[in-house]
């Protein structure tokens, strides 16, 4: 008799887990609305992956999403084209993608685009991995080729987890979808945790007695590679990421993430309320968004969303997708959109900044043997010197290749800020050169090097939110503002969603989920409803209901 498959790991986030990917997968669809409001138009601000997926979902509920879009269309999705050579790009945002994330995927698939393994640090894809920690050098292709120090490393961190966050019990309640384990559990974590940073945790854990080890997990971490620039955020927000396997088994998409936003806006729907067959988002707009939105004004029948050509348009519900800091001055926003504390929560959130560095160069020469030592001549690269992170792609022998040359966050991100592309590039390069001495990564590159720094792009304030310790209490008030019946009139139909709304900044699926929730927000204030073997968010919320602290 054969056993039945294991279930496959889900972001099932367990501050609220719903399961969007089912509620996605259904045959009944996401709902209905009343054929008398069919065409009704809903505005949609911003073009981010969070914008469009909201839009898409509203079209395909029978309404005509009206979306504005201050920039270009994909947000942090932004795959950039090398000058002279546009098939290679560099993912000046996001990159990496967990299997885990459903319901990102349920789009993906959707668009049929191709993904391939991305190249972490001793990912089995990887060719080798070479950490550069205080002047040393080691070098490996598994893990298990790493000195004990790393082996000591990674246990003191997989005891720190099994100990104080029953990691084994929480894994496995995600992985069975047993929301009642997962609940009750992770309820008593946000108790105990909500306070702590991340740094904390390690430095009270018995296993990270050492100092030593604290620097290395810091500068090494796991999956992706190095945490510290975490460590002043809530070890709240790492546990998320550990549980739900988001750290884990990532792909890049082929051809560019930002794929996923633009095809989203081109699509047509096979199933469609109201709409002709053939329908897009692309078609209802004539090709182009609406431009930025400057002014949210409340009226008696709705609210009035003015852009940068100075049009002026009522609607009953607004999706607001963009960081919610560009409420507090990019946008001339009604204070009567949001509650006092809602207003405190946009203030309070914490956003962390990102820099990255892309060159395209000749040819993969990083897979060139060194006759010396026989190893390869580079390899994907850790260190605690100013690249911090080096990621290489290539699609053969015989092609041009990307390098990131510098991935970095935070303190780190703003040693770059101020500097040119050239400026950076030759920093980075002098980097480089100690750890690969006799490497000349100069006399490959063919284009341009692109560079981005999130903190200082037009209408951003860094890369993604990430809360600190204490924020849990202003987190759950921007993730439930989607559940309105209980609030004042002058505050429904103001929908907030994307990555910094949810309870995983930085992940694209938290984008996807929380436009899902605003779409069933937008469905229920317009007198819509799921089918009853379907329920969506709002309808199992009080079963799914995120952990209220106390206040007092």
């Amino acid at each position: 008799m054969m056993s039945a498959p294991t279930p496959a790991t889900t972001m099932l986030v367990p501050d609220f887990p719903f399961s969007y990917d089912s509620w996605l997968r259904h045959p009944v669809g996401l709902g209905t609305l009343p054929s008398a409001v069919h065409g009704t138009e809903v505005a949609v601000v911003g073009g981010g992956v969070s914008g469009l997926t909201a839009a898409y979902e509203l079209l395909r509920l029978g309404l005509r999403p009206v979306l504005y879009e201050a920039e270009q269309l994909g947000g942090r999705m932004r795959s950039l084209p090398f000058p002279g050579k546009p098939e290679y790009k560099a993912e000046m945002g996001a990159m990496r993608f967990p299997l885990s994330a459903r319901s990102l995927f349920h789009y993906i698939d959707l668009l049929e685009l191709r993904t391939r393994p991305f190249p972490n640090p001793l990912a089995p894809t990887t060719p080798s991995t070479l950490i550069a920690l205080n002047g040393g050098r080691d070098r490996a292709r598994r893990p298990d080729e790493l000195p004990d120090l790393y082996h000591g490393v990674a246990s003191a961190w997989e005891k720190a987890l099994q100990e104080r966050a029953d990691l084994a019990v929480l894994r496995d309640a995600v992985q069975r979808r047993d929301v009642i384990s997962l609940k009750a559990l992770w309820n008593r974590l946000v108790a105990e945790f909500d306070d702590q940073s991340f740094y904390g945790f390690l430095a009270t854990s018995p296993t990270f007695r050492s100092f030593r080890h604290r620097e290395f997990f810091g500068q090494v971490g796991f999956g992706t590679g190095g945490w510290d620039t975490d460590f002043p955020n809530s070890v709240l927000e790492v546990l998320r990421v550990v549980v739900t396997g988001a750290d884990d088994n990532q792909v890049g998409i082929i051809g560019g993430s930002s794929q996923v936003p633009h095809g989203l806006w081109e699509h047509r729907p096979t199933t469609l309320t109201h709409w002709p067959k053939g329908t897009s988002l692309a078609s209802l707009h004539g090709g182009r968004p609406r431009p930025a939105v400057t002014r949210l004004r409340r009226t008696a029948d709705g609210i009035r969303v003015t852009d940068e050509d100075g049009a002026e348009r009522g609607f009953p519900a607004v999706v607001f997708s963009p960081h919610v800091w560009t409420l507090l001055h990019q946008i001339d926003c009604d204070p009567a959109l949001l509650s006092t504390p809602l207003w405190t929560a946009v203030e309070r959130t914490h956003y962390m900044g990102a820099s990255k560095l892309f060159v395209l160069v000749d040819r993969p020469f990083w897979r060139d043997i060194d006759p010396a030592t026989g190893q390869d001549v580079m390899s994907m690269t850790l260190t605690d010197r100013l690249p911090r992170g080096v990621y290489l792609f290539d699609e053969g022998p015989d092609r041009h290749a990307v390098m990131c040359l510098s991935y970095t966050w935070n303190d780190d991100s703003l040693k770059v800020a101020t500097l040119s592309a050239e400026e950076r590039l030759k920093a980075l390069l002098t980097q480089l050169g100690a750890i690969y001495p006799g490497v000349d990564i100069r006399s490959h590159i063919v284009a341009e090097p692109l560079t981005v720094t999130w903190e200082t792009e037009p209408r951003y304030m860094g890369a993604f939110k990430s809360n600190l310790p204490g924020h849990y209490r202003y987190q759950r008030r921007l993730f439930t503002q989607f559940m309105q019946d209980g609030m004042d009139p002058e505050q429904r139909g103001f929908f907030l969603c994307g990555d910094d709304v949810s309870w995983t900044g930085g992940f694209a699926e938290g984008a996807v989920t929380t436009a899902l929730n605003a779409v069933w927000g937008v469905l229920h204030h317009l007198g819509g409803a799921t089918h009853p073997e379907n329920p969506g968010p709002g309808d199992l919320f009080d079963v799914f209901a995120p952990l209220e602290l106390p206040y007092d």
